[in-house]
């Protein structure tokens, strides 16, 4: 059976400078889509989270809350559909099989799409919106 395009994974882009201006761009893009479509589909509890020199996963981390299984998995299932849509790409997904946590990589946009209980347990807004300590005392001495 031949492959199609669909079928292939493409593969990373090479390393090298991690900002351009498409690419901020693109960002600002996958970041409105998201925002629309965590608001159309009445997920609760939404926070965005800078990571802009905190890491060099994304620059921006978005967390959302779903009211059940089901509602988890429509919210991700919409937001992969739209990112897909608007061009962002590759948008990778884990976690859509159980829809307790799923994660949405978009590049330089992270979302996760949680339960209410287990976003509880995993407590992210609290691990990275935060200052370190290490950024702490810098600033401080």
């Amino acid at each position: 059976m031949p492959l199609r395009e669909a079928d292939v994974a493409p593969f990373p882009p090479a390393a090298g400078p991690t900002h351009r201006p498409a690419d901020a761009q693109a960002g600002r893009d996958a970041l409105t889509v998201a925002r629309h479509c965590l608001d159309d589909m009445k997920a609760e509890e939404t926070v965005e989270i800078d990571l802009v020199g905190k890491t060099s996963l994304a620059d921006t981390m978005m967390i959302a809350s779903g009211r059940s299984h089901r509602h988890v998995g429509s919210i991700a299932e919409r937001v992969i559909e739209a990112l897909k849509g608007a061009g962002v790409g590759p948008v990778r997904v884990e976690g859509l099989s159980t829809c307790d946590w799923v994660l949405i990589d978009a590049g330089d946009l992270i979302i996760h799409v949680f339960r209410p209980e287990v976003r509880g347990f995993y407590n992210l807004e609290k691990m990275w919106g935060a200052s370190r300590p290490a950024e702490q005392e810098r600033l401080v001495g």
